[in-house]
């Protein structure tokens, strides 16, 4: 069974749309310093018939089914306590030199004096985190990593790790040539919702001397919002805060809008039946 663990409303309506079970997190399980572990081990005590488990990270999001259905036949099959993913990596690592300590940098890896042509060195394996398989008794005794243990080698355009900045956009491209879409075929988008707050802003809240809020739009969206409709998809905007639709129409965007909606999902869930769209033909940024 597939479930998803989470403390947020619109997570849960999302991953209930695609089929999921939701364990709903408590308050000490949803803390920044709550662990992944922590969370795992709450789900366990509520579901005594659960044996193994396999923890599947959001933030890694080219992961492919055939991986995963490998792994749960290591567990089950070869006999294996956990095993987690890794990806080869072909670097050198030198030792890191404090600021202010005189000292000289050491190879890690290496011997300079001889070193060597990528395609003559099998490289390192470093774990990606991007899933931890382990069996129960493993788990309750506090491990996600133990007993018989094995790792499993990822192929390097499936390995993302999403934890800063820079890496959405990787991700997002990784995904778009490498990502699994399902056996069927990809549906053409035909309606695409905007979040204002995420696509048309440039993520700045200016406030006056009177302590009035001033947002302001990024034209260049507004542009490539003007080419999609052009090429005959349809665009519509949506925030939860009370935007002024005056000011946006002053961007000459001639789209659908809904401000101050407390519940997005059921918004875009309404626009999809009214154009008679499936799930795979709505795309939201």
């Amino acid at each position: 069974s597939v479930w998803v663990s989470t403390d947020h409303d619109e997570i849960e309506n999302v991953a209930k749309q695609f089929g999921a079970q939701v364990h709903r997190r408590s308050s000490e399980t949803s803390k920044d310093s709550s662990t992944s572990l922590d969370a795992i081990i709450e789900f366990l005590n509520f579901h005594n018939e659960v044996d193994i488990v396999g923890n599947i990270q959001a933030t890694s999001p080219c992961l492919h089914p055939t991986d995963l259905q490998k792994v749960a036949e290591m567990i089950r099959e070869e006999g294996y306590d956990s095993v987690f993913s890794v990806v080869r990596r072909h670097q050198f690592r030198w030792s890191e030199i404090q600021k202010g300590v005189r000292e000289v940098t050491e190879p890690l890896n290496l011997n300079p004096a001889k070193r060597p042509r990528r395609q003559d060195w099998d490289g390192e394996l470093y774990e990606n985190g991007s899933f931890y398989f382990a069996k129960r008794h493993l788990i309750e005794m506090g491990y996600l990593q133990g007993g018989k243990m094995a790792y499993y080698e990822m192929r390097a355009e499936h390995s993302v790790d999403i934890d800063v900045d820079i890496d959405w956009p990787i991700a997002e491209q990784r995904v778009l040539r490498y990502g699994y879409f399902g056996k069927e075929k990809l549906k053409e988008i035909k309606l695409l919702v905007c979040n204002i707050d995420g696509c048309l802003t440039n993520g700045h809240i200016y406030v006056s001397g009177d302590q009035k809020e001033i947002i302001s739009y990024d034209i260049k969206d507004a542009i490539g919002i003007s080419l999609l409709k052009k090429s005959g998809i349809e665009v519509r905007l949506i925030s939860e805060r009370a935007c002024s639709k005056q000011t946006l129409s002053s961007l000459k965007l001639d789209c659908k809008m809904e401000v101050n909606v407390p519940d997005k999902l059921a918004v875009v869930d309404e626009w999809r039946k009214e154009m008679g769209l499936c799930w795979k033909e709505v795309a939201y940024l």
